[in-house]
């Protein structure tokens, strides 16, 4: 059952959170260096390291997107997918933001930046997901 996912489905979903993160955070750019306290030229922009762990990351993401649609809600569609991304954003991800940027003393203004990506995210995956569709979970014997 755990491999028993649309693995199209998944790299798509990943490759379309990654053209969302480019545009989120190019448009964001500026308040999340301020968030973060850096600037421009503190970041090394040669360094190609975050987007091959961030589209593996992705991978990861929307592997669970699919995974737990069909268990959360019987099958895989688009309103399920977009549920089942809310679901996993508001139990997973942003409680872990809220409780690592209090305890990192950063800004609120970095976990509504941070929080909004991934919530757009997981929506983005779970749309995705649900429009390659997945037949519902069989039924308990």
């Amino acid at each position: 059952m755990h491999f028993a996912v649309n693995w199209l489905a998944i790299v798509v979903a990943a490759v379309a959170s990654m053209g969302f993160g480019a545009i989120w955070y190019n448009v964001l750019g500026k308040q999340w260096l301020s968030a973060i306290g850096k600037t421009r030229e503190q970041m090394n922009g040669a360094d190609w390291t975050p987007f091959a762990w961030g589209f593996a990351v992705q991978l990861v993401t929307a592997y669970f997107v699919a995974l737990i649609t069909p268990a959360l809600f019987g099958s895989t569609d688009v309103g399920n997918g977009i549920l089942a991304g809310v679901h996993m954003w508001t139990g997973f991800v942003l409680t872990f933001l809220i409780l690592n940027h209090r305890y990192q003393g950063l800004p609120w203004k970095l976990t509504a930046i941070d929080g909004g990506y991934g919530l757009a995210v997981l929506v983005i995956q779970g749309i995705v997901i649900g429009l390659f569709g997945g037949a519902a979970l069989p039924a308990a014997a």
